[in-house]
């Protein structure tokens, strides 16, 4: 007897997926909410869970989460993108050009428009001339950064509130609020009661004052699942990452899927870089990406090339640097009980699969960070500013063994090519 799947039963297989991952979602959301409630009450650290921080956090994420996002598209067509950095800075003078001339909208469209140029530019050397990406992806950024710093000198210099290195200043964007929930749930919130409390600051943090651009960045990832995973589409650009070979003797266009996610890539690492110069300080800075676009990459990696992982990576940076930015010291020693706990848990649920050396050092590690907490009040300044960074090495340390990158990520493809 056959034990093959049909092809109905793999139909209603996928058809349920969708409906699972919502509920495991929201548990996650749930237990992360109660876990920072206990944390709140035993630490005494309020701002941990106060809307302020999280409205923060979201805002610090949404450009990191971008520059993942046009990560993915790119690499799940099999096009390395270290070029990320240079987009989003071609996106910060777009948007601050355009934005300064005609308005803030247009300076998105203006910073979209400059990254997915210098998307065009990675796939055109990469995908059809053969240049390595790495290379590709490492003078593109050298010559975003300094195209940018000439273009800003010859556009801004002299101009009110201008200079050689910023562009006037940019209207702001819209933000929107749910009507009538606001000073509700900011009552429920500093009461500090467990739970509760924590439960009205994270619905007050996604209601209150959330700038327009921050719902476009939420919508483009779903938009970024949809299409990748539940279209035709999708499904042959995701084929050229895997198997570009294969997917050419289906009929697919190789050269021209590449063109779409690279192009694609850069738009919305642009769009990150808009959202720097627009949203985060009202005008276009030199240097303001920060490493952002490495950063991006990196979260892009911990999310194992998905878009809801790479959510979390983002909002992982995010949450952390706004911690730091807030209240400093004593938010961050708190934090120093939240990795312990997190690191021992995922030490012991690797356990289940056997002892290995990752188990080891994640244990080691969780055990050391608990230690540092018990034994001191506070964390020193300079630490405090390296938490985002340290927080981040040590996710992609840990995830490190359940990451698959796609199959043909990084490799020269010329068309006819055996598989």
């Amino acid at each position: 007897m056959s034990t093959t799947p049909t092809t109905e039963t793999r139909r209603k297989s996928t058809a349920k997926a969708p409906r699972r991952l919502w509920p495991r979602v929201l548990i996650i959301i749930s237990l992360g909410i109660i876990f920072l409630s206990a944390v709140r009450v035993v630490t005494g650290a309020d701002d941990i869970s106060s809307s302020g921080a999280l409205n923060a956090s979201l805002a610090l994420a949404v450009p990191i989460g971008l520059a993942g996002l046009g990560g993915l598209w790119s690499e799940r067509a099999g096009v390395v993108n270290i070029g990320l950095e240079g987009m989003m800075i071609l996106g910060t003078w777009g948007a601050g050009f355009f934005g300064w001339q005609w308005g803030p909208w247009a300076g998105v469209l203006g910073g979209v428009a400059l990254g997915a140029l210098g998307g065009l530019l990675h796939a055109f050397t990469t995908v059809t001339f053969g240049v390595d990406h790495i290379v590709s992806g490492v003078a593109i950024n050298i010559l975003a950064l300094g195209a940018t710093q000439y273009l800003a000198a010859v556009a801004f210099s002299g101009k009110p509130g201008g200079g050689e290195t910023r562009s006037p200043s940019i209207d702001d964007m819209p933000s929107l609020s749910v009507p009538g929930i606001g000073d509700p749930l900011g009552d429920l919130e500093a009461k500090n009661w467990f739970l509760i409390s924590d439960l009205a600051a994270f619905a007050r943090s996604l209601t209150v004052n959330v700038n327009a651009l921050t719902i476009i960045a939420v919508a483009l990832f779903v938009l970024t699942w949809f299409v990748l995973w539940r279209t035709v589409f999708g499904l042959r650009l995701r084929s050229c990452g895997e198997s570009p070979s294969a997917a050419e003797s289906l009929g697919v266009n190789v050269y021209r899927y590449k063109y779409y996610a690279v192009i694609t890539s850069g738009a919305l690492a642009g769009l990150g870089g808009a959202f720097l110069a627009i949203v985060a300080s009202s005008s276009y800075r030199d240097g303001q990406t920060g490493g952002r676009g490495y950063i991006g990459l990196a979260a892009m990696i911990f999310g194992n090339w998905r878009p809801g992982g790479l959510g979390a990576g983002a909002g992982l940076f995010g949450y952390t640097n706004a911690l730091q930015l807030r209240r400093g010291g004593e938010s961050v020693h708190a934090l120093l009980l939240v990795v312990a706990v997190l690191v021992i848990a995922l030490a012991a649920w690797q356990l289940r699969s056997g002892f290995s050396r990752s188990v080891a050092v994640a244990g080691s590690i969780g055990v050391l960070v608990l230690t540092w907490y018990l034994l001191t009040d506070e964390v020193p300044e300079d630490f405090t500013r390296m938490t985002p960074y340290i927080a981040t090495l040590l996710v992609l340390a840990l995830a490190s063994q359940r990451l698959r990158m796609p199959a043909a990520d990084g490799q020269i493809y010329r068309r006819g090519q055996a598989g």
